[in-house]
């Protein structure tokens, strides 16, 4: 009697560390007063294990103020942080589900105080010659979209 075999099972051709360009990692994480600090020691992993460690300092603090914004705003249990890097650049994102208000006053007061909380994470994007911003969320159910561009190239002035 003979045994037929199918093909062979695939093999996975990314066994060996992980590279730069296959950064991308999202989480999902309580809004609690913790979250910053186990998203800035995800990100410490991350960015060691794919060889990017001179992005090490402005990415931990600006992934911590991004996501301290996120829970502060956020009117739900959870936050979402992605954390990608494409073009030498890392990108991090995350969404709350603060939505946008429609009366103009509560809107300008609610601008007002995300951009305060996001004072410091300008100065870093500003430092590293990146980019950083927020505005509603193109995901389903609204809420608010933060992001930061911090690009490899501009990470040595960080910190002068």
């Amino acid at each position: 009697m003979s045994l037929s075999v199918g093909p062979a099972c695939p093999v996975n051709a990314y066994r060996s560390a992980p590279a730069p360009d296959r950064l991308a990692y999202s989480l999902t994480l309580p809004a609690a007063l913790t979250t910053p600090a186990i998203a800035r020691a995800a990100t410490r992993t991350f960015l060691c294990t794919h060889d990017l460690d001179g992005l090490l300092e402005p990415a931990q603090q600006a992934v911590s103020e991004l996501v301290a914004t996120a829970c502060r705003f956020t009117d739900d249990a959870d936050v979402y942080v992605s954390l990608r890097y494409r073009d030498d650049a890392l990108r991090v994102t995350t969404y709350d589900h603060h939505v946008t208000h429609t009366h103009p006053r509560l809107l300008a007061a609610c601008d007002s105080r995300r951009r305060a909380g996001l004072r410091l994470l300008a100065c870093v994007a500003r430092a590293c010659g990146g980019d950083w911003g927020y505005g509603p969320s193109r995901e389903p159910g609204g809420g608010t979209r933060m992001w930061v561009v911090l690009p490899r190239h501009g990470v040595h002035n960080y910190g002068r």
